[in-house]
């Protein structure tokens, strides 16, 4: 068929500069109405001062009005604006009047009370009836009968009314198909008034008519009161009794009225709230009531009609005008065909056959997608994005039936390299709906992932053998490492310019990518080989207790099998570290991306800052056990405990450095070598602290958190000023200033509280010559200093 997408794009602009002339006449003949107005409410004023203003034209020399856009108009002559010349009468002029105030009005008047009221008197008529219901007042029969007679009786003034008040006329008749609703099934449910066939055949009856209705009245609000407001009911009038069968056929009709306008109208609104409304019911009811013996037949047969009529009405309408569909078209399509599958799913994995043929109901899904994408491609729709939809639809499913009959592991697996596929099939053959597709798939692949390594990682039993992981050479680090190839695959085909997206440049979702991809990618990497790390000191850890526990040994020696966890903590800090450096070189050699820096440096830094609060704090856990030198046998202390302390500083080091590297790197932008000095002399005072504690701690001195750290930091303080008036910092300058008032603090505050005499001498002679010597440097090289202020 014919590309007309052209014709139709002339045909458009043509109708929308129809439009607008007519809008421009409108306002013309609104203007002459306020103009004859003004004139017959002030007959006193005399006749030469009877010259109205007129609202200003563009008038061109010709002498006719020019429309925006330099378009013509028709040749109507435009007189030119009459001048208003009598300033002391107060006749209102016309660009003061409340035009919107009264559009607000007419919008309150002739359209919200209305629906409103109609509202409130359907509500007022379930009250009514509920109240009588209640207490007895009449009878079930007469009920019913009144009910049908103010159902009667709106619809005929709803009817008598339409010729002169179509808008209103269209609210009221909503009202009454909504009472014929409750009314009938009020009169099955819980009266048995009428047989099930009759009851079946008035509501059909009351959804053709409301279907005709709408599309005769060309309302919306016809469909959506009258079919969509008649969910409510049952809900109303629920009296307990489960009839959830009669529930279902009853909404079943109504969605059936719904499909029949989709191959009329494309009402979003009244789809969107049948479509939550249905769903949201099913749902609720299986979550609260099903039971598989008494429903497993009735909710799949109705969850495949609910399914049915959705599916069609999404495409009926677009098939039949031949209309492309937006992104709210695929994630509604989307989500019907996930909702379907995943409460199919649900209802199957709990019945014991159906259990069984899991991969059977998921080639089920593909093959209605299959049978639709061959009738879309037979109709030639005119957008090929919705074959390309359906197909893809298709295709996931089928994949998904394989590894529905296997465990997670591989349903993780084909996730990731359906959505590397499809990404690709994207990219190469330029069809932007695959590329869509692949993300939730990713997304799909990532959280299953992450759902494998809570079933794996932190189930280890030493009773049993099986649920014991050799680390790394296990297959669930090999299902992660597929993983991340798959991602690797994507994100190189993302970085080829020789492929570009299919959407046109500067969209969210191509720029998105280049953010999520690589994200997921770097978190999947660090979290893989870190699981793998506290999986293994977990495994020794629990080997151990499993091992020392039914021995007969002091409560205080059985402690320290605790220091496993210990090792495998501080173990995972140095990976941190160590993720974090590799991340840096790779960075600064090859890709020299500023976001990716700072996301690098954030991290570090968070690793530092792990390492300084909890690391620090474990090494001298694992140097008491070490002074201690208890024995459990064959579960001895060595050199570890103390050579780990400075494999860890090694780890620090180098991530200073790479810090160091990313500050002069030229490709980051903002300057940050002050945040930098200050982490980099941080860092060093702390480890120079927490070394001389555990230095003095190896030496038994009782006096390490007073008179050692005390003159350790004085003469830091003195090396960061010297350091600053060398550099002409003046932050070190400040920094080791507090420094030095801290310490001061320290002395008076805590060390001199326990100090003996000669300790006490010491700390405040060294403090003291500290003191005098930073002086004499800010004396002597005050010219510097001043120089620097200056400058």
């Amino acid at each position: 068929m014919p590309d007309n997408s052209t014709q139709i794009g002339l045909l458009l602009q043509k109708l929308d500069a129809f439009a607008q002339k007519q809008q421009d006449l409108s306002s013309e003949i609104d203007l002459l109405r306020v103009e004859i107005s003004l004139l017959r409410s002030a007959p006193e004023i005399a006749e030469s001062d009877r010259k109205v203003p007129v609202l200003e034209r563009a008038v061109t020399p010709s002498g006719f009005q020019r429309m925006e856009g330099g378009e013509k108009s028709e040749n109507i002559p435009i007189a030119s604006p009459i001048p208003w010349t009598n300033p002391k009468k107060t006749i209102p002029v016309f660009d003061k009047l409340p035009a919107k105030k009264s559009d607000l009005e007419k919008f309150i008047g002739e359209n919200l009370i209305s629906k409103i009221g109609i509202a409130i008197t359907v509500i007022g008529v379930f009250i009514g009836a509920k109240y009588a219901i209640d207490n007895g007042l009449i009878s079930p029969l007469t009920r019913i009968v009144l009910g049908y007679l103010a159902g009667a009786g709106l619809l005929g003034f709803a009817l008598k009314l339409k010729q002169q008040y179509e808008n209103f006329s269209a609210v009221l008749l909503s009202g009454a198909m909504a009472i014929f609703y409750f009314i009938t099934f009020s009169a099955y449910s819980f009266y048995q008034l009428i047989p099930p066939v009759a009851a079946f055949l008035i509501m059909v009856i009351t959804t053709i008519f409301t279907v005709l209705a709408a599309l005769h009245y060309n309302k919306q609000i016809i469909a959506l009161y009258g079919m969509v407001g008649a969910y409510a009911v049952p809900f109303l009038l629920s009296d307990g009794s489960g009839k959830v069968a009669i529930l279902f056929t009853y909404m079943a009709i109504i969605n059936s009225g719904i499909l029949f306008i989709a191959f009329k109208k494309y009402w979003k609104l009244l789809y969107y709230v049948a479509f939550g409304l249905t769903w949201l019911i099913f749902g609720l009811w299986y979550m609260a009531n099903y039971n598989t013996k008494e429903h497993f037949g009735l909710a799949t047969a109705f969850l495949f009609i609910f399914f049915s009529i959705f599916y069609l009405a999404f495409l009926a309408y677009k098939l039949v005008q031949k209309e492309k569909f937006d992104m709210q078209d695929i994630l509604l399509l989307l989500l019907n065909s996930f909702i379907f599958y995943a409460l199919g799913y649900a209802i199957f994995d709990g019945h014991r056959i159906g259990a069984q043929l899991l991969g059977v109901f998921t080639l089920i899904n593909a093959a209605l997608h299959l049978v639709v994408a061959i009738a879309i491609y037979r109709q030639k729709a005119a957008d090929r994005n919705l074959f390309y939809l359906v197909a893809g639809l298709a295709l996931v499913f089928i994949t998904m039936a394989i590894p529905v009959q296997l465990n997670g592991q591989w349903v993780t697996l084909l996730w990731a390299g359906e959505a590397a596929l499809l990404f690709w099939i994207g990219r190469t053959k330029s069809v932007d709906f695959y590329e869509r597709l692949s993300y939730p798939l990713m997304l799909l692949a990532f959280f299953s992932l992450l759902q494998d390594w809570a079933l794996v990682y932190g189930i280890y039993s030493p009773g049993i053998p099986d649920t014991r992981l050799t680390p790394l050479l296990n297959i669930n680090f090999l299902g992660s490492v597929l993983f991340i190839s798959a991602f690797v695959f994507i994100w190189i085909f993302h970085q080829n310019r020789n492929y570009v997206p299919a959407e046109l440049p500067g969209k969210r979702l191509s720029k998105n990518i280049g953010f999520f991809v690589p994200a997921i990618l770097l978190f999947t990497i660090y979290a893989a080989f870190r699981l793998e790390i506290e999986n293994y000191w977990d495994q020794l850890f629990m080997d151990a207790d499993f091992k020392y526990s039914n021995r007969e040994l002091p409560y205080a020696n059985y402690g320290y099998v605790n220091d496993l966890l210990k090792f495998g903590s501080i173990w995972v800090i140095n990976y941190s570290l160590l993720f974090s450096i590799i991340l840096t070189v790779v960075n600064i050699k090859k890709w020299k991306n500023s976001q990716l820096a700072w996301i690098n440096l954030t991290f570090m830094v968070l690793s530092l800052l792990g390492f300084f609060l909890q690391g620090l704090y474990l090494l001298g856990e694992l140097r008491e056990s070490y002074i201690e030198k208890a024995i459990l046998n064959d579960f001895k202390r060595d050199l570890y405990f103390i050579k780990l302390r400075y494999i860890s500083f090694g780890f620090v080091a180098v991530s200073l450095f790479a810090c160091y590297k990313y500050v002069w790197s030229d490709f980051i932008q903002k300057n940050f070598k002050k945040a930098f000095d200050l982490l980099l002399y941080t860092s060093i005072l702390w480890i120079a602290s927490s070394e001389l504690i555990h230095w003095l701690d190896l030496g038994n001195s009782s006096q390490s958190y007073k008179l050692g750290l005390s003159i350790l930091w004085g003469v830091y303080a003195l090396l960061l000023i010297s350091l600053g008036i060398r550099k002409r910092k003046k932050t070190l300058r400040i920094g080791a200033i507090a420094l030095f008032s801290v310490t001061l603090i320290k002395l008076f505050v805590y060390d001199i509280s326990n100090l003996d005499t000669i300790a006490k001498t010491i700390v405040f002679v060294s403090l003291g010559v500290l003191l005098l010597i930073i002086s004499f440097l800010y004396n002597k090289y005050k010219h510097i200093i001043s120089e620097e202020v200056i400058s």
